[in-house]
């Protein structure tokens, strides 16, 4: 059934020469999509083009300048064209500094089009380190872009799988650096800051699990301090502000017990602890949202997989995911 209040949702494609073009157009090929918004592929259409050819799609283009004149109906892909790329010498699966200059191009049009209005969300493609750097861009990935564009400050990342939602206090951080982060004062301001992203996304009064550290939460220092000075203070301080949190719950079973409906999100304590949970659930469904930003972003969790490019591979189940994300909390996202 068709949702008669779909959403504008940017799909800026990717580095040229990744899966992203193949991802986009397989994941559009999907009537379900239609269904729940309107997306417009913000990249280039002989990229698009070959794409198609490659994954054997047959969808008709329309090229337009502006959400407002899209079709927005299953076969046909609705894209605002950038003529940014020499397709004599684009090559699958190789770093091109053209291929890094034209991912950001379409990154920062998607940006534009959701800080006017145009669209009401953006649903992130892979992009390429390397490519990037080639392309003298001066970021490392799509967050650091996404936070300088919108002058935004320190986004915080959740990761959603089926109905398990995971915060991250640390990220990319040796496990020693992350362990030296968890202050009390930390976990606090975490809980604060997960709990304001889940209510922008429409989600009343969560209850939010805090992770231990330590196996079995350190056991009350048996195992461990950290949980006893720092992490469960932190806790203790956010609650008697009013926050619905509770833990620290060991590690081994709070996110299972999120999957089961127990919490409504997870505040993982260092980068592997959430990601491996969620991985291990779905690896291909989870999905990336980052909060902070004044627009709705999804993403596909996931590179550009240059050594399957351009070989009809690379599965779209993130992709679609991803868009069907942005769709599901597009219009009750609170910028």
């Amino acid at each position: 059934m068709v949702n008669q209040e779909r959403a504008y949702i940017a799909v800026p494609m990717g580095d040229p020469a990744g899966i992203g073009p193949e991802i986009t157009v397989k994941a559009l090929d999907k009537a379900e999509i239609y269904d729940m918004c309107k997306p417009v592929v913000i990249g280039n259409t002989e990229v698009i083009k070959k794409a198609l050819a490659v994954t054997n799609t047959k969808l008709e283009i329309h090229e337009i300048s502006k959400p407002s004149e899209g079709k927005y109906e299953h076969g046909i892909i609705d894209i605002i064209h950038f003529d940014n790329l020499n397709m004599d010498t684009l090559e699958w699966g190789t770093v091109q500094a053209q291929c890094g200059r034209a991912a950001f191009d379409y990154i920062k049009r998607s940006v534009e089009l959701a800080l006017d209005g145009e669209v009401t969300a953006i649903a992130t493609t892979p992009i390429n380190k390397e490519s990037l750097k080639a392309g003298e861009v001066p970021y490392i990935g799509h967050t650091e872009m996404l936070e300088d564009l919108t002058n935004s400050h320190d986004p915080l990342t959740m990761f959603e799988v089926r109905n398990m939602r995971i915060f991250f206090l640390t990220r990319h951080l040796s496990l020693k650096d992350a362990i030296s982060e968890m202050t009390k004062e930390r976990v606090y301001d975490y809980i604060g800051r997960c709990e304001e992203a889940l209510q922008r996304l429409g989600v009343e009064n969560p209850l939010i699990a805090v992770a231990g550290l330590n196996p079995h939460s350190g056991e009350n220092g048996l195992f461990g301090r950290e949980e006893v000075d720092e992490i469960k203070p932190g806790i203790e301080m956010a609650v008697a502000e009013g926050h619905n949190a509770v833990g620290p719950v060991p590690a081994d079973s709070v996110f299972h017990q999120a999957l089961q409906g127990k919490y409504d999100a997870v505040l993982s304590l260092y980068h592997d602890q959430g990601h491996i949970a969620a991985k291990m659930t779905d690896f291909e469904r989870t999905i990336s949202i980052t909060n902070g930003l004044p627009f709705l972003r999804t993403s596909v969790d996931h590179g550009t997989a240059f050594d399957i490019a351009g070989k009809n591979i690379a599965s779209s189940i993130s992709m679609e995911e991803c868009i069907k994300l942005a769709a599901k909390y597009a219009l009750d996202f609170r910028s």
